[in-house]
């Protein structure tokens, strides 16, 4: 069985005072015209009150006052200390050096993100530039998809997303998510996994504003390179969730299946926040031959005022031969996160089989 995986509960911690040295140091070794102290005095002041991200933008503006007023001075000293960093988010703080002071430098900006984004990406920071100038920063970031470097050819896609979480809004990709077509289609058999997740990722994205798209889009693309087939099936996954029969088909997948489900239960039936649920179920075919069969399952949650609202898990997808069962089972730990918080009360439980509901049972959040 396997778990839902949390989010670290003080991930603000990454730029604490430790990353903060760290920055230091390496703003040290990249220049004597770097202020050591004025950067760790201005970097420090009201630190433990912000978050990850209202860190990330307090870090870049104490730079500021470190580094030479001359902008391409002050980038030559940023392009040196990126390799002297420890973390990936040290390195997103000092690209947001760049989104909120280089703006008005447009070539040598767009080159040292290019750069910088190979030491922590540079996805962040190259939103302002977006919303700047979105032609002249896509036709870059066009030019960026054929890179030899699979930082820079993912900042290409992850950079332009258009629902990039954490990330500002471009209001072209706002107005027309599918304005980085370009791109995905350069990068659709990228060898990197790493490039490939972003498209996915990418694509997903555009799955919630314009699905109809997407499908036609995607039932284009062959699927003979194992590669673009990965992608295909990462991207539909919002569409497969929630039982489109046209993303079903595009992996292979028919709109319901030939199953019984002879066992669903979730266990414990009662629970206080913090526990855990078991959730088991048994398949059988009904069929006469081999079934792709994708199986999830959704929780609607409590909320105030007898209203809930539903999310889909996976469970698993696979193969099921004729006349065969299939026991799953997988385990989750009920309790609060930043984009969820669970309510006392009655919790229903759908087992869904390739886009529809098959059996249901329930589990209830006791107050306390």
């Amino acid at each position: 069985m396997t778990d839902e995986a949390a989010t670290p509960a003080l991930l603000k911690d990454i730029l604490g005072p430790q990353a903060l040295e760290t920055i230091a140091g390496a703003g040290t070794a990249a220049s004597p015209h770097f202020d050591r102290g004025a950067f760790l005095s201005a970097a420090s002041d009201g630190l433990d009150a912000l978050s990850i991200m209202e860190r990330v933008r307090h870090i870049a503006d104490a730079l500021r006052v470190a580094l030479p007023r001359d902008y391409p001075a002050a980038l030559d000293i940023i392009r040196s200390m990126a390799p002297r960093l420890t973390h990936g988010f040290q390195a997103i703080a000092v690209t947001e050096y760049v989104a909120r002071y280089g703006l008005d430098d447009f070539d040598a900006s767009m080159a040292a993100l290019a750069d910088l984004t190979c030491f922590g990406s540079a996805e962040f920071a190259i939103r302002p530039f977006l919303a700047r100038d979105f032609e002249r920063a896509l036709a870059t970031m066009i030019r960026w998809a054929a890179n030899e470097n699979e930082h820079v050819r993912r900042l290409a896609s992850e950079g332009v997303r258009p629902r990039l979480p954490w990330a500002g809004r471009v209001p072209a990709l706002k107005s027309d998510p599918t304005r980085a077509a370009p791109i995905l289609e350069s990068l659709k058999t990228d060898p990197s996994l790493y490039v490939r997740k972003s498209v996915a990722n990418h694509l997903n994205d555009i799955a919630k504003d314009r699905p109809d798209w997407l499908l036609d889009r995607l039932a284009g693309w062959s699927q003979d390179d194992p590669r673009t087939a990965w992608i295909v099936r990462h991207a539909l996954r919002t569409l497969i969730k929630q039982g489109d029969p046209r993303a079903l088909a595009l992996i292979g997948v028919g709109h319901g299946a030939a199953v019984t489900v002879g066992h669903f239960s979730v266990a414990p039936s009662s629970l206080r926040l913090g526990e855990r649920i078991a959730i088991a179920a048994e398949i059988t075919s009904t069929s006469s031959g081999e079934q792709r069969l994708v199986v999830d399952y959704r929780v609607h949650y409590a909320r105030a005022g007898g209203k809930s609202a539903g999310k889909v898990f996976k469970l698993r997808s696979f193969e099921l031969a004729a006349g065969e069962t299939a026991k799953l089972g997988i385990g989750q730990t009920i309790r609060d996160f930043t984009t969820r918080r669970h309510h006392p009360g009655r919790h229903k439980v759908e087992l869904i089989v390739n886009g529809q509901t098959m059996a249901e049972s329930a589990f209830d959040i006791l107050p306390g």
